[in-house]
């Protein structure tokens, strides 16, 4: 699951929804449920990893290229021995505007032939509209398999998001899932996997995943 050649995979609805949900007709360009999976190459010291993904016109997913690019603080380790991998994975919609998203940071130590003292923390994003709507956190979950010293470790972290507002009064028609997982290798290196599921999009909607 975690071998850097693997390549990022896609699925989606083959051709736009033919039927518009309540509050959206005016919107048009509607497409099924999106979902892009994969792993990320571990980025070198003070670079991060960067791809992007949008939803294409015919409702099919475009993955952009893989980047590497100057992390944001310029560092990976935190001191001697000791490491920090942060990512981040944001769905926009067609008009530039951040829905929904997750962010972690994972610490930890390396010793010899293992990891130690694994720590995971987790952000959350959800954008509000006007009158108490838009976007809500409606689950999260957070998981990890090393507690001690280990040859290696992988640590997981979930959200789930839904959207009641203008374009749905229902509720029941937008639904964001966002996971991050985190390898860590015996060797001090580590590389993340950032799967995103979404209930339904529309044309435009883009996404941004990457880790440093």
């Amino acid at each position: 699951m975690f071998v850097l050649s693997t390549p990022l995979s896609s699925s989606s609805a083959a051709a736009p929804v033919s039927h518009a949900p309540p509050g959206t007709a005016r919107q048009g360009h509607q497409c099924g449920e999106f979902r892009v999976t994969g792993s990320l190459p571990p980025p070198p010291a003070g670079m991060a990893v960067r791809q992007e993904v949008s939803v294409g016109d015919d409702c099919k997913p475009e993955l952009g290229p893989v980047r590497f690019v100057p992390a944001p603080d310029g560092r990976r380790h935190t001191a001697a021995n000791s490491h920090e991998l942060r990512t981040w994975s944001e769905m926009y919609d067609c008009c530039g505007i951040l829905m929904t998203a997750l962010y972690t940071t994972t610490t930890w130590g390396h010793v010899d032939g293992g990891v130690r003292q694994v720590n995971t923390t987790a952000r959350y994003h959800w954008n509000r509209e006007p009158w108490d709507a838009g976007w809500s956190l409606t689950g999260t979950s957070q998981t990890g398999d090393c507690h001690a010293t280990c040859p290696r470790a992988r640590t997981a972290a979930h959200a789930e998001f839904g959207y009641r507002g203008i374009f749905d009064p229902t509720g029941d028609w937008y639904a964001n899932t966002h996971d991050s997982t985190v390898q860590l290798n015996t060797d001090g290196t580590a590389s993340c996997r950032i799967d995103v599921t979404l209930r339904h999009t529309f044309i435009g909607w883009h996404g941004v995943r990457g880790c440093a």
